[in-house]
């Protein structure tokens, strides 16, 4: 559906933020025959250094919507166990072999893609809206709650008019601190800075991930260069900037399972992207009117890539949950709050093992302690294997 200019649009839903959780309930919503508008800041979804990993979870959702065929016919890489290089020593951290679903691998697929197809799909139903390039500006209210948004796009201030407004858009969410939702922080010691490298003829065949010779290097086949990322104690990335780039490419040159030469390509401090690692979670997720899912409910840390998929299966929830009431025209308090029920203990299951994963040892360096323990008890990368393919808590479509 096209919104024109300056117009006052209405729809059954507003969602900020066309990420995997966003698009997967709006696809949800509008399969359903309701009216969902997706407003997104940005032009299009290409943007480097987004979560790729496609868990088992999201692949059988995929497959209960009748999606994953096609799904699968893009461009992706199969992963059946993360492994992890510990003093070493190859380690398998996770084993996806035993899982009882369709698909027992991760699937390793650019997030531009994914979104794309979501976005795609939703857009064969004539209740789905996608606005890019619109900023979302605040909350409108009237005499009976929440009556919509207003939004940006360029110079134009419109307004969706709307009872229920969903936050969809990430750890720095807008819709959260508009609705003045209040949080937790549990910290995180690590950040990782991102950085491009071509590939060349001879390159090594690493897979999709490798874990380098200091434990701290990672990088993704992007088919013509390697997305690498570089993990660094939390807050060191200031210091590292003033001591120069060339300190810094030194340090990567011990890391990289290349030339050294090969940094050559990084002469600009502005080719290398910090991602700020943090672990937090809204007390509420919920005021009337407005819901918060994905990680502007609760932004986790990148071990074992659960983020993308804890978000999609917040996306299912919610939709099975808010179906009917939004149908009927009328989503209650009690109903948002059913949404963070369902929802509440796979998240804080997932940041208390991402919290113990992620431990410390003195001076603030890595305890490596569950990497270890897992090689010393082969079968918990098994159970491993579960709680990063599936989750706590499983999510199925039910409309």
């Amino acid at each position: 559906m096209k919104v024109e200019q300056g117009a006052t649009h209405s729809a059954d839903c507003c969602i900020v933020g066309a990420g995997p959780a966003g698009l997967m309930l709006a696809y949800l919503l509008a399969r359903a025959g309701l009216r969902v508008t997706v407003i997104e800041k940005h032009a299009d979804f290409l943007r480097d250094f987004r979560g790729d990993t496609i868990h088992p979870s999201t692949l059988e959702i995929m497959h209960q919507l009748g999606l994953l065929e096609e799904l699968l016919t893009l461009p992706h890489q199969r992963v059946e166990k993360l492994e992890a290089e510990i003093g070493g020593q190859k380690i398998t951290l996770a084993d996806f072999s035993r899982l009882p679903v369709t698909c027992r691998f991760i699937a390793f697929m650019p997030q531009w893609d994914f979104l794309t197809f979501l976005a795609e799909k939703a857009a064969a139903f004539p209740g789905f809206t996608l606005m890019h390039s619109t900023r979302f500006e605040q909350l409108v209210y009237d005499n009976n709650g929440l009556s919509g948004v207003e939004i940006k796009r360029g110079s134009d201030t419109l307004m969706i008019r709307t009872r229920l407004v969903i936050g969809a858009d990430g750890r720095h969410s807008r819709v959260r601190a508009a609705a003045g939702l209040t949080s937790q922080s549990f910290g995180a010691p690590r950040d990782v800075v991102w950085f491009r490298l071509s590939k060349q003829p001879g390159d090594p065949s690493l897979g999709v991930g490798h874990n380098g010779p200091k434990q701290n290097m990672i990088l993704i086949d992007r088919d013509d260069y390697w997305q690498c990322g570089y993990s660094i104690e939390k807050g060191q990335f200031e210091g590292l900037k003033a001591a120069g780039l060339p300190g810094f490419k030194a340090i990567l040159a011990e890391a990289i399972p290349f030339n050294a030469e090969r940094l050559a390509e990084v002469d600009d401090w502005d080719q290398l992207k910090l991602l700020s690692i943090r672990i937090d979670r809204l007390d509420a997720w919920m005021k009337p009117g407005i819901l918060c899912i994905g990680d502007a409910a609760h932004a986790m840390s990148p071990i074992g890539g659960v983020g993308v998929n804890l978000a999609i299966q917040d996306a299912v929830a919610a939709a099975n949950v808010l179906i009917r009431p939004l149908r009927r025209g009328k989503v209650t308090l009690r109903d948002l709050r059913r949404v963070q029920k369902r929802r509440q203990f796979p998240t804080v299951a997932t940041q208390f093992l991402q919290i113990k994963m992620s431990g410390r040892k003195r001076q603030g360096r890595p305890s490596g302690k569950m990497p270890k323990m897992i090689g010393r008890m082969p079968f918990l990368r098994h159970l491993f294997g579960r709680l990063i393919g599936l989750g706590f808590r499983t999510e199925r479509p039910k409309y």
